[in-house]
C-alpha cells in the first residue's frame, strides 16, 4: 500500500465497548462514507484515504471529521453540500472555513 497524501477520519462515534452511541453517528456520519469516497474519485483526489474513527469527542458539533496531514477539524458535517464543500478546499488546500472547527 502506498502511503497517502491526506487521511480524512470520520466519526463514526463508536465507544470502548463497541457500539455507536454518539452525535456523529445518530446524524448520518457513517452514511456519509459512500457520497465522500466519490466525491474524491469525482476530483480525481487519489492521494487521500478516508477512515472511520472512534468518538473523537466533539459531539457538541458533530457529525466531525478531521483531515491529516493538516491537523484540520470539521464539525456540522450533515449532508452532502458540506462534504462538497469540504473535499474542494482539500483539493484547493485551503481550508472550508464554514465548517471548521476553529
Amino acid at each position: 500500500m502506498q502511503k497517502p497524501d491526506k487521511h480524512i477520519l470520520v466519526c463514526a462515534s463508536f465507544r470502548a465497548g463497541g457500539d455507536a452511541q454518539g452525535v456523529c453517528h445518530k446524524k448520518g456520519s457513517v452514511g456519509l462514507l459512500p457520497y465522500l469516497q466519490e466525491g474524491l474519485s469525482d476530483r480525481e483526489l487519489d492521494g487521500v484515504m478516508v477512515s472511520t474513527t472512534g468518538c473523537l469527542k466533539v459531539c457538541d458539533r458533530g457529525p466531525c471529521m478531521v483531515v491529516y496531514p493538516e491537523g484540520t477539524w470539521y464539525g456540522g458535517v450533515t449532508g452532502e453540500e458540506a462534504v462538497d464543500e469540504i473535499l474542494d478546499a482539500v483539493k484547493d488546500g485551503r481550508v472550508d472555513e464554514k465548517h471548521a472547527l476553529l
